[in-house]
């Protein structure tokens, strides 16, 4: 069945290729060169090993411009997630940390040490599993590129992997300010500034401060700022010549995100009733030095890298307030306080120029990498079996050695085939205050190939295989349960979960990309099938009020699906643009605690079909209006349990005025005030119920209505 369908998939997909190929062209044979300010705006992206336009690139890419995070006053990675074809996100925090990609990405962190699915680069730093510093103030654009990246990313991009970039300063003065406000007290303001420093270099430095609310009222305390948001961002990029032939570039970047957190209601609404509301807090300052030489043969690029990230997150885990419902209610408090530092050091050789190979041009990459986390956990929590508050610590440190490589050989001028590889080995020692004590370790790689034709200049027509990898580890949570009282029965049960291995993902996608003649019309499609083995899913234990989480192997993940994109101008002020992705997934192999076979079902936060369709219109030169929407199909909230989200419909709307140097935008999200969930999980928490277990949801934003105000100089 599986297979049936994903041909029938791909024969539709097929036609869609034809069609709108066909329509391209008669488009390119009837309109006259238009003007390069009514293009259909051509993006280079940088996530590759080489600059080039997304209409090169082998492999499902989407880059958001700044201009168009602006349009929805995106100041956060999260705001802007919905506008992309199979990429999803979670709750369960002030901001999100974790991305899915075509149905795989971790949904949360609590005891246990992760490696993500979904890695996350800004400005050439590691923030994987740190999504809530992705903030976006002065991001020149977000690329999001679906499918394995392992052989350029490592074990972060099993699923993917997205790329910001800061905005690069130029040889002259110049910068922004920004001011805005919005509905929930909502204040920002910040600005931008950059040019030549002399013999010094070109430098910008951007600095940003954001405040809200949040979106929750707590009726217990009578307050309406329990989940509010304080965000300060600070970025300067450095780019300093050495010489001809040399150029350093420094980054420092520094955050402070001083968040409160208190989502989930017993009710399934923004009202709340917590006496001991939570954070959701974030300190992290980290610095890059990237040293590159311009060769003759070959580019030489070198990159250090060290990033410290100490973290608060806690929450009122009853939910409530003491004497709710005596008798039944319990009050408890849990907070995890994690130091993380990362440092990362990497060597890279590019061709300057291409080798005559098989009677064409070869171009080559080699490089090697060093990557070391050293993890610190510190959990205040409440132990049930001594009734008193109590602490757990531990200690992850993961090292992660590397040697890559790529070629790309140019048979004729339209056919390339690109082969790469990836050679990873990682070793992570574990240990805790209840004696768990490990050190998994394994070899892994990776890699893609990939054919490409092109028989014209902004066409390609590609086919590309790849495979991803993440690390397996150790379930330290559920090692240090099996003493539990409560937990006697599953001492078995947790003590066969002890560790779990690495997971692999085999993707195949075949695609088409172009801009017609005139640059009125832009489109990219993919379709993809990809097979993960030994997949670490997420798994819980709940007796009472005791959880225990813990990843385990299943068999095998299947998926398949497609995305497509399309940009088009009709007339000069009219701009439309449209992106969709379809998905099916399924899990095989994976049985719950209680012994509910999960088979067949579709894999958690992984969507049917996701949509962001949308028009621009101009009616001068100074007023431009925007309006889209985001839509998404229901998903499962968990592996192990059938809740799952409502199918979401979210409005967008803004309109901006622009007169010289001066630009001010009235924005909306979510006009109509859909709730629509974010993060779900299954249990019984409610003491007036006697805890039967039910759905619990934290919700997207609600509406959000503001002013921005922009002077450019």
């Amino acid at each position: 069945m599986f297979q049936k369908s994903y041909l029938m998939a791909a024969l539709l997909a097929s036609g869609a290729f034809a069609s709108a190929s066909g329509y391209a062209q008669a488009e390119a044979q009837t309109k006259a060169q238009a003007a390069s300010e009514d293009s259909v705006e051509r993006i280079t992206i940088q996530g590759e090993f080489r600059r080039m336009t997304i209409q090169e690139a082998p492999t499902s890419v989407t880059a958001l411009v700044a201009e168009r995070l602006g349009q929805r006053n995106a100041l956060h990675l999260e705001t802007a997630l919905n506008a992309l074809a199979n990429v999803n996100f979670s709750g369960g925090s002030s901001r999100a940390r974790f991305i899915q990609i075509r149905g795989v990405g971790e949904r949360s962190q609590f005891v246990d040490p992760i490696q993500p699915s979904v890695g996350l680069l800004v400005d050439g730093i590691n923030y994987s599993g740190l999504a809530q510093a992705a903030q976006l103030f002065d991001i020149s654009q977000i690329e999001v590129y679906r499918g394995p990246q392992s052989g350029r990313f490592g074990a972060d991009a099993m699923a993917g992997m997205l790329v910001m970039e800061s905005t690069q300063p130029t040889r002259e003065t110049e910068g922004v300010w920004q001011l805005g406000v919005a509905n929930y007290d909502a204040m920002q303001g910040g600005f931008a500034v950059g040019g030549s420093l002399g013999a010094v270099g070109r430098a910008r430095l951007s600095v940003f401060q954001q405040r809200d609310d949040g979106f929750i009222t707590n009726n217990y305390l009578e307050r309406d700022d329990t989940n509010n948001r304080s965000e300060r961002n600070i970025r300067l990029n450095l780019f300093t010549d050495l010489g001809s032939s040399w150029q350093l570039r420094t980054t420092i970047h520094d955050l402070h995100q001083d968040n409160g957190y208190d989502a989930f209601s017993l009710d399934n609404s923004r009202q709340t009733l917590s006496d001991e509301p939570g954070e959701d807090d974030l300190d992290s300052t980290a610095a890059r030095l990237a040293l590159s030489y311009a060769g003759r043969l070959a580019n030489l690029e070198l990159s250090y890298t060290n990033l410290s990230a100490d973290s608060v997150y806690s929450y009122d885990e009853d939910w409530t307030f003491v004497g709710i419902a005596p008798g039944w209610e319990y009050s408890s408090f849990d907070a995890y306080r994690r130091d993380r530092t990362d440092q990362t050091l990497e060597a890279r050789w590019v061709s300057a120029r291409p080798l005559t190979m098989l009677g064409g041009e070869t171009d080559w990459v080699a490089g090697v990498y060093h990557y070391q986390r050293d993890e610190e956990l510190v959990r205040d929590f409440f132990n049930w079996d001594s009734y008193q508050q109590d602490q757990f610590f531990s200690t992850y440190e993961s090292r992660h050695l590397a040697a890559y490589g790529e070629l790309a050989q140019n048979f004729t001028q339209n056919w390339r085939l690109t082969a790469g590889a990836r050679v990873e080995r990682y070793d992570n020692p574990y240990q805790d205050s209840n004696g768990v004590q490990a050190e998994p370790e394994d070899t892994m790689w990776g890699g893609r190939l990939s054919l490409s034709y092109l028989p014209a200049t902004d066409h390609l027509w590609y086919a590309t295989l790849a495979r991803g990898y993440k690390a397996g580890g150790v379930n330290g949570e559920a090692l240090g349960k099996v003493q539990d009282t409560e937990l006697t029965e599953l001492r078995d049960y947790l003590l066969a979960r002890a560790t779990f291995a690495p997971e692999l993902l085999t993707s195949f996608e075949v695609g088409h990309k172009r801009v017609n003649a005139d640059d009125t019309f832009s489109m990219q499609v993919a379709v993809f099938m990809h097979q993960r083995d030994d997949v670490q899913l997420k798994g819980w234990v709940n007796r009472d009020q005791s959880f225990v989480g813990y990843l385990q192997n299943a068999a095998q993940g299947n998926a398949y699906g497609a995305e497509l994109e399309v940009n088009y101008r009709p007339v000069e002020q009219l701009e439309l643009f449209t992106s969709v992705g379809l998905l099916e997934t399924e899990i095989e192999g994976f049985v719950t605690e209680d012994g509910v076979d999960m088979s067949g079902r579709d894999q958690a936060h992984a969507p049917n079909y996701q949509y962001n369709v949308g028009a621009r219109y101009a009616w001068s030169k100074q007023l431009s209006g925007v309006i889209e929407v985001d839509g998404k199909d229901g998903f499962f909230y968990s592996d192990s349990h059938m809740s799952r989200a409502d199918a979401m419909a979210v409005l967008h709307a803004s309109l901006k005025w622009q007169a010289e140097d001066w630009q001010v935008t009235l924005w909306a999200r979510n006009l109509t005030d859909e709730d629509y969930g974010i993060r779900g999980f299954y249990f019984g928490n409610d003491p007036r119920l006697e805890y039967v277990p039910q759905t619990y949801e934290q919700y997207g934003e609600p509406r959000r209505v503001g002013v921005t105000f922009n002077y450019s100089f």
